[in-house]
C-alpha cells in the first residue's frame, strides 16, 4: 500500500493509524534511506501509544525501551543500522522482546528481515518535488522533513492480514 505523507505531521498521523492497531507481540520495520523519516515515525507511534518521553534513535545503544502507561506493553525502538549480520540481530532477541509484551520497531530492519519472522514493512522515502504544502512548520524543517515522503506498508506473514483492512481505512486520506 503506498501513501504520501507531505510533511511530518502526516507521518505522525500514519504512524498513530498503526500503532492503533498494533498489539504485543508485533515487530514492525522501518526502512528507508538515511533521513528519510524512520525516526520521526518512531516518535508518532510512541506518541500514539501514550509514550512521554523522548524517543530518539538508538542507533549506539541499539535499544530503547518505552514502557507505556497501559502498563501492559513496552515499546522497544531498535536501530540495527551498525550491526554487521543477522547473527548480531538474532543476539538481540527482539522476537523474546515482542513475546513478553512488547511491539517491537526495527530501524533499518529490512536488512535482517528474513530472521524477523512475521513483521509489517514501513518503508519510507523522500519525494523530490515541488508538490510539497506550504503549511509545513518550523518543526518540519528542524527535523529535516519539509519535504514530502512516501510511505509504503507491506505486510510479511499473516499476523496483519486480519487487521489489514483497518489499517487500509485508517491511512485513506495518504494513498497515492
Amino acid at each position: 500500500m503506498l501513501l504520501r505523507a507531505a510533511s511530518i505531521t502526516d507521518t505522525h498521523a500514519i504512524a498513530s493509524v498503526v500503532a492503533g492497531l498494533a498489539r504485543s507481540g508485533d515487530i514492525i520495520v522501518l526502512a528507508g534511506e538515511m533521513g528519510a523519516g524512520k525516526t520521526a515515525f518512531a516518535q508518532g507511534f510512541g506518541r500514539a501509544l501514550g509514550v512521554t518521553e523522548a524517543i530518539t534513535s538508538p542507533t549506539f545503544t541499539l535499544v530503547h525501551s518505552h514502557p507505556c502507561p497501559d502498563g501492559r506493553t513496552t515499546l522497544h525502538h531498535a536501530d540495527i543500522y551498525r550491526l554487521e549480520g543477522t547473527g548480531d540481530v538474532e543476539e538481540l532477541a527482539l522476537h523474546e522482546l515482542a513475546e513478553f509484551g512488547g511491539i517491537v520497531l526495527v530501524e533499518w530492519g529490512d536488512v535482517a528481515a528474513g530472521v524477523l519472522g512475521d513483521h509489517l514493512e514501513i518503508r519510507l522515502s523522500q519525494v523530490d518535488d515541488d508538490t510539497t504544502t506550504s503549511d509545513a512548520s518550523d518543526a518540519d524543517d528542524e527535523f529535516g522533513l519539509d519535504d514530502a515522503r512516501t510511505v509504503e506498508l507491506h505486510a510479511s506473514g499473516h499476523s496483519w492480514a486480519g487487521r489489514w483492512d483497518r489499517v487500509a481505512s485508517g491511512v485513506e486520506p495518504y494513498r497515492c
